[in-house]
């Protein structure tokens, strides 16, 4: 289990009061806190700091959330920091934009503090890795790519090759919808020639075996892991 005491996590909002609430409320369980007001103090921040977590308000002057994140991304010491955007139910936020920019999650608010405590927790054990970094935890699933299997509610199941590295980029970033051309690129590889069958053959025996709820289709576009 992650211990709050050594996990780093970054606020940036051009809120104060919105700063203090958040940043006071995850200080009592633990955690580090560091704030900045702004994308651009952000970006210098998160360099200096590599948080864990940063949690990214999305509507902000000079550079927004979703140009902050793109920008942090481009950042090779961040890319296994997570990211959720913080934005107001009445702005005009694309979830499909943010997840593009390369979130991993997002938050709206206003938020009770209990939910938003228990919503990072539950961000936070996707960081439950292995030393080598091949272990996703996400609910009840653990993909360990150690040993090419996974275990749910402590059982183990063992998946063919492409079974598991489908799962596992699925299960990289929850609530993401991947694009069937992503998946494709991403999973085959671009010296594979498969047919766009070869997806959907490909979820229905990881449905068979992990269960229907777990993934996803949205119609048109791709498929996404359900929390």
């Amino acid at each position: 289990m992650v211990d709050p005491r050594d996990i780093r996590i970054l606020l940036v909002d051009d809120d104060p009061d919105i700063l203090e609430i958040i940043a006071y409320n995850l200080k009592a369980v633990g955690y580090q806190i560091s704030t900045a007001e702004n994308g651009s103090k952000a970006l210098k921040k998160a360099i200096k700091e590599i948080p864990n977590l940063i949690i990214l308000d999305v509507m902000m002057p000079e550079i927004d959330g979703i140009q902050a994140c793109e920008r942090l991304r481009a950042v090779p010491e961040l890319k296994n920091t997570l990211i959720t955007f913080l934005t107001a139910r009445s702005e005009d936020f694309s979830q499909m934009a943010g997840f593009e920019a390369g979130a991993d999650d997002y938050i709206s608010k206003p938020i009770k503090p209990k939910v938003l405590v228990s919503k990072v927790g539950s961000l936070l054990r996707r960081l439950e890795k292995d030393v080598n970094n091949l272990k996703i935890v996400v609910g009840d699933l653990i993909l360990d790519s150690n040993t090419y299997k996974v275990i749910q509610n402590g059982e183990a199941r063992s998946l063919p090759r492409k079974e598991f590295e489908l799962l596992s980029l699925l299960m990289s970033k929850p609530g993401k919808v991947f694009k069937r051309d992503e998946i494709l690129h991403k999973v085959w590889g671009t010296d594979v020639i498969v047919g766009a069958r070869t997806i959907d053959v490909h979820i229905r025996k990881l449905r068979e075996k992990i269960g229907n709820e777990c993934v996803e289709t949205i119609k048109g576009v791709g498929y996404r892991f359900s929390e």
